[in-house]
């Protein structure tokens, strides 16, 4: 297909046993689920080299070989919107900014409109890859709504595709500040996990003991917050989803103001009237990424953006500093 984009696909021994599309999504990353079983559904799936792939609820099987061939972009069906964005660099291929919390990276049922991608296209003016599929123009990772920090968004097709190859090697350096319930002891160390849908509500992700993907995290004490909570940096060695949140929890320390990821020791403190009256004024999970780090796709140089703690976070620790 002229213009389009093909992923070459093995099926690790580790792997085998995982639906079809789902394995899809954790191999490709700038994909969504619904985007992978709409291509399937077309045909646009191979195994070896001549069987089409319609199933994609099947199992996968260690030492499969799939093509998986996206078709050159249609015009983008969202519109562009003038939302402010905050541009910490740009130039004729990529966009690096700084993603507020509550603000939707692209379009989804319930979020067609007011979003990252609607922003983009005003900006970009018609400049904005789009081998992320009709819904997703210029996207190559993903920060999830209520997560503020910096990304980078492709304007070409060129730096989409070396982003994501990036991406998918983890040879990208991301940091994050997180504000975690207690103070972890010890103050800093390395979480290597395997990370996938939790049995128990496939919604989530959780901490696997067999059959999830590797997660590595490392984590540091940048300093106690009282003994109610402490502000963290956590730098990613991989990019599973959720996988701050769930590494956190794994330690008992979950992030302040996650509605899904609460460790037991959040009902100790949120039961305080005091502290009740702190988390009224923050809305949000406490989580920023505060550092991007990639090898630009067209020049070869390295880049590297940095951030400071949010205002939104500095209120939230100097409100628990003050109780």
């Amino acid at each position: 297909m002229s213009g389009g984009h093909s992923f070459e696909l093995v099926v690790s021994a580790a792997d085998a046993g995982e639906r079809l599309d789902r394995w899809l999504v954790e191999n490709t990353e700038e994909l969504s689920r619904s985007r992978i079983q709409s291509l399937i559904a077309d045909g646009c799936l191979v195994l070896g080299d001549v069987a089409v792939v319609s199933d994609a609820s099947r199992k996968v099987r260690g030492g499969e070989r799939f093509t998986l061939t996206v078709p050159a972009p249609a015009p983008a069906k969202p519109q562009p919107e003038n939302i402010p964005l905050d541009v910490i660099y740009e130039d004729d291929d990529l966009i690096v900014l700084e993603k507020p919390a509550g603000l939707v990276v692209h379009p989804a049922p319930g979020h067609t409109s007011g979003t990252l991608v609607n922003a983009l296209l005003y900006h970009c003016r018609g400049s904005l890859s789009g081998i992320g599929g009709v819904t997703r123009p210029g996207i190559v990772h993903r920060l999830d709504k209520d997560t503020s920090g910096i990304m980078v968004c492709a304007k070409s097709d060129v730096a989409h595709r070396g982003l994501v190859e990036q991406f998918r090697v983890h040879s990208i350096e991301r940091a994050y500040f997180a504000v975690v319930w207690g103070v972890p002891s010890p103050k800093r160390g390395r979480i290597e996990t395997q990370i996938g849908r939790d049995p128990r509500d496939r919604k989530r992700m959780a901490v696997l003991m067999s059959g999830g993907k590797t997660a590595i995290t490392e984590y540091e004490t940048v300093r106690p917050i009282r003994d109610l909570a402490a502000l963290m940096e956590c730098r990613l060695f991989t990019g599973r989803t959720h996988q701050i949140r769930v590494h956190m929890l794994s330690l008992g320390h979950s992030l302040i103001g996650d509605p899904v990821y609460k460790s037991r020791a959040v009902t100790r403190y949120t039961r305080d009237i005091v502290i009740q009256s702190t988390l009224a004024t923050y809305k949000y999970q406490a989580l920023q990424a505060h550092t991007l780090g990639f090898v630009h796709p067209r020049t070869g140089k390295a880049e590297r953006f940095e951030t400071k703690l949010s205002e939104d976070l500095q209120r939230l620790i100097d409100g628990l500093d003050s109780l």
